[in-house]
């Protein structure tokens, strides 16, 4: 559904992980689309997805009912370290390690202190102040760099908590019943009898109306 959507809008869809169960399904899939507003216009699909369908191997025609999770998150950007004069705290002293004739005798070990955190990067193996201030420098852009990422590793996997919740299908944001050609978009109310067609891709008119209502709560929030 997703990936004809997504060749619908021009979008490139790339396939990163897949796990098939024994009943010719997937226990899971994880799949990147890049292209022009992705997230904007899917982010609303995160939540459970409840599906409704009487299985080939049904003999008595019943309808099962089975849900499935789905997790959009953004892809996490490169992020450029810029440190200000300000955020930093640098002092010079004598090294304290075994060296040549100036290691020891003149200030040019350097510590440096990134205020905002607290991050503490020592340079003395250099004879030159500055050269031992580049080389702290660098590796404090590492180390801070490394924080960001891991902080925002940690903002994903709890956005992905959010999103996803216990699985359970009391939490469903959207009901697809086969038998009925039915879909059944709960947040909003809205029902079409057109699950055919969103299955080849058509999720305009869902995805345009969920839009429309967050712009709706939006406003009546700054209100």
């Amino acid at each position: 559904m997703y990936s004809r959507y997504a060749e619908r809008q021009g979008w490139c869809v790339e396939l990163l992980d897949a796990h098939a169960t024994e009943l010719k399904g997937f226990k899971a899939v994880i799949f990147s689309i890049e292209g022009d507003h992705v997230y904007s216009r899917l982010k609303f699909e995160g939540g459970v997805h409840r599906v409704q369908r009487v299985p080939v191997t049904e003999a008595s025609g019943r309808i099962h009912t089975s849900a499935v999770t789905v997790a959009v998150l953004p892809e996490a950007e490169e992020v450029d370290v810029k440190i200000g004069r300000e955020d930093l705290r640098i002092d010079v002293f004598r090294s304290s390690g075994p060296g040549g004739q100036s290691v020891n005798t003149t200030d040019s070990a350097v510590r440096i202190t990134h205020i905002p955190t607290g991050l503490v990067v020592s340079c003395q193996d250099e004879k030159s102040q500055l050269k031992n201030k580049n080389k702290a420098m660098k590796i404090l852009r590492s180390r801070l760099l490394d924080q960001i990422l891991a902080e925002q590793a940690s903002e994903r996997a709890e956005a992905r908590r959010t999103m996803v919740g216990s699985g359970d299908r009391s939490e469903r944001i959207r009901t697809y019943n086969f038998p009925q050609n039915r879909v059944t978009d709960h947040r909003i109310n809205l029902t079409l009898y057109q699950l055919d067609a969103m299955m080849d891709g058509d999720l305009d008119r869902v995805i345009e109306e969920l839009i429309t209502a967050d712009q709706a709560e939006r406003l009546k929030e700054l209100d």
